[in-house]
């Protein structure tokens, strides 16, 4: 049951009519890996598609689009709102303030741009290099499971009172060392199915980066929210790749 729920939190895939509290929501966080490695492997059956048709560049703009529309975007406005938060806020409760407007600023779409031009070049040369069914089942499955981490590690950075059990940051309240150990071992089936250079680099850059980004929102806005896990999402996945389209 609880996989289902990340289905749904996760992606636009059907997954039932299954409840989507806080609660079950921070619970299912466990299975966040498995779905990505589920996105991978509908991006890459995209790719075997699309490729024998459309040239590198146009088969990565629309895995990119594909990638948006299964996901609805989630990662991708928690960067933005992140960005601009970051960006713009000259203190914790600035920060957070600006974070939970949606309207986008210049900090947001700077950042908007910039990881989607990324994956977009990352992707294009992990086709030209034949490394594209383990970079973009890693990237997905690696990048959520740095949400995982981050939630476990920090915890929920704004106070009860002002919390919104309809927000995507509430689950995290409920995430604890059973959730990531549990998705960690999840990973790390994933990438040593992969026994490669590039899918130990991967891993280890997904490490690091996961710590570090844990450790820079627990001292700018005192641990993480919705938004800083999505942003966390994209910016290991473009790391993933970014590994994986390395000239070996």
């Amino acid at each position: 049951m609880s996989l289902l729920v990340a289905i749904r939190f996760l992606t636009r895939l059907p997954a039932g009519n299954v409840a989507s509290t806080a609660p079950d929501v921070g619970r299912s966080m466990r299975w966040f890996p498995l779905v990505g490695a589920l996105l991978g492997a509908i991006y890459f059956a995209a790719l075997k598609l699309l490729s024998p048709f459309l040239p590198s560049l146009v088969t990565s703009v629309l895995l990119v689009t594909i990638d948006a529309l299964l996901t609805g975007a989630l990662h991708l406005d928690g960067l933005a709102d992140t960005a601009d938060g970051f960006g713009a806020g000259r203190s914790r409760e600035d920060t957070l303030r600006i974070m939970r407007d949606h309207a986008i600023g210049s900090y947001g779409a700077s950042a908007l741009f910039l990881a989607i031009a990324l994956k977009l070049a990352a992707i294009n040369a992990v086709i030209a290099n034949a490394s594209a069914a383990p970079a973009l089942l890693l990237a997905a499955v690696l990048g959520r499971w740095s949400a995982v981490f981050s939630a476990a590690i920090a915890g929920y950075a704004r106070p009860v009172e002002d919390d919104n059990p309809r927000s995507v940051g509430s689950p995290t309240r409920f995430v604890g060392r059973t959730e990531l150990i549990v998705a960690t071992s999840t990973a790390a089936a994933v990438v040593l199915a992969f026994r490669s250079w590039r899918s130990a680099g991967a891993s280890l850059a997904a490490a690091a980066i996961a710590a570090g980004w844990t450790l820079l929102c627990r001292s700018r806005i005192g641990g993480v929210t919705g938004d800083t896990l999505g942003a966390g999402v994209v910016i290991v996945e473009c790391a993933v790749l970014v590994v994986f389209s390395a000239v070996g």
